[in-house]
């Protein structure tokens, strides 16, 4: 039996690949549902209430079990918990899990792992063949220290909820991802003031290109990366002009070497003066903060919006392949342990445009990979072997990646897939030449 942590987005579809391929399995979830993030409800969702999916739909979702057509093309939170709610109810995914349940620690034994799980003051040990890590890559939050002491309220984006927390309050937004913007844009409505300080450049894409969602173009021709880098980037200072127009610094590296910013809004409410761009800090006394620039402000409330930080809090790291000096594992195709074939990392990938559908990929690639170990296929042999000598390489596409933490597991979406389906393949060849009487799994 083998056993997933998480019931998110990504140990659902590690649950589904298990239970296709007649890989008995057990689920561990510290919520009572499923969802992960994506159900507010959840204590340890850094969910807030005006969020929406920052991909479409269409590229988005498991293949399988399309979204309705009624769902917008980019849809709110909510649309996504009933959306996981759905998925896990279409395949009876739940009856495999414990809900209400910590993962304490991960063991590793001579055959296979000892998984230490909690509920309600009660432990309990489990003997399991292997493990598929799923509890996602956004629950711990990353938040540095600040130069000096503020004041005022200081908080990170994993602890905001609604914007009634800003009304009539001077507030200076940390960060420009995804989140930071989003947040920014809740603020205008509600603050006194809302500032936004950005350390670096960044690329923004608008949701919607010609009434399209801007992501399902460009998929039908593929040009060579410097060409789309230079076609894409003139195209969108076309649209929307420079970020230096709105106040913001422009980017010293080129479009897709980063994750862009899908926003609408922001740099509208910059444009309008709803919201001031500020450098990154330099020092912070009491309610002022000095910015690198120079210039100062006071305020009441300061909003880190600063990421993320890869968490495995039940597992040495050691078990993981992580230096210390690493922003993430060193594994094959950011799945893959070089040594151990019974321990899978899911999920822990980030690609501009991967959707569920990817990642239910590396699902079905997991699944085919311990059965065909069962099975002592050939293919399995060569991943093996790849895997022992490959693990830590990153699937870039030829993007130089800016060298930042959380671009650690990041990975181009073509080449990823294309190697990922490449081993799929192969490991279903092996599957269809076995003889029908083949051993099942246990």
């Amino acid at each position: 039996m083998y056993a997933i942590i998480g019931a998110g987005p990504m140990g659902l579809c590690a649950a589904r690949q298990l239970q296709k391929h007649g890989i008995p399995f057990v689920g561990f979830e510290l919520h009572d549902d499923v969802g992960g993030l994506w159900d507010i409800d959840n204590p340890h969702s850094t969910m807030y209430e005006s969020a929406h999916l920052i991909s479409s739909k269409r590229t988005t979702e498991f293949s399988e079990f399309p979204m309705a057509d009624d769902v917008a093309p980019y849809p709110h939170h909510s649309e996504m918990r009933r959306y996981f709610r759905d998925y896990a109810g279409h395949f009876g995914l739940r009856e495999h899990y414990q809900f209400g349940t910590r993962v304490q620690s991960l063991e590793r034994q001579d055959k296979g792992w000892k998984l230490t799980s909690e509920r309600n003051g009660e432990r309990r040990e489990w003997q399991v063949d292997g493990v598929l890590i799923a509890n996602g890559t956004l629950h711990a939050p990353n938040q540095p220290e600040l130069p000096g002491r503020f004041d005022g309220e200081l908080l990170h984006s994993a602890d905001y909820r609604s914007p009634a927390l800003f009304e009539g309050k001077r507030v200076l937004v940390i960060g420009c991802g995804n989140s930071a913007c989003d947040i920014a844009v809740d603020a205008v409505h509600r603050a006194r003031s809302v500032d936004i300080s950005v350390r670096r450049g960044y690329y923004f894409l608008p949701k919607f290109l010609l009434g399209r969602p801007i992501d399902t173009f460009g998929g039908a021709v593929k040009l060579p990366r410097p060409l789309k880098q230079r076609i894409d980037g003139a195209l969108i200072r076309a649209l929307i002009g420079k970020p230096s127009d709105y106040g913001l610094p422009d980017p010293d590296y080129r479009l897709y070497e980063s994750h862009p910013v899908v926003n609408s809004l922001v740099l509208h409410h910059l444009g309008h003066g709803d919201i001031r761009a500020r450098p990154d800090l330099a020092s912070v006394e009491g309610r002022q903060v000095v910015f690198c620039d120079g210039s100062r402000a006071d305020y009441d409330l300061i909003l880190q919006a600063t990421g993320y930080k890869l968490d495995y809090p039940f597992i040495a790291r050691e078990e993981l392949n992580w230096p210390e000096r690493a922003g993430a594992p060193q594994l094959y195709l950011n799945i893959f342990h070089p040594q151990y074939d019974d321990l899978f990392m899911m999920g822990m990938v980030e690609a501009s445009g991967l959707g569920w559908q990817g990642r239910a990929e590396q699902a079905e690639l997991v699944a085919l990979f311990i059965r065909q170990c069962r099975a002592g296929s050939a293919s399995a042999a060569g991943l093996r072997r790849l895997k022992a000598e490959r693990a830590g390489q990153r699937l870039d596409g030829g993007y130089a990646y800016l060298e930042l933490e959380r671009m650690a597991y990041y990975v181009h979406k073509d080449s990823y897939r294309s190697r990922v389906k490449r081993h799929i393949d192969e490991l279903r060849r092996d599957l269809r030449e076995q003889p029908a009487d083949a051993p099942a799994l246990a």
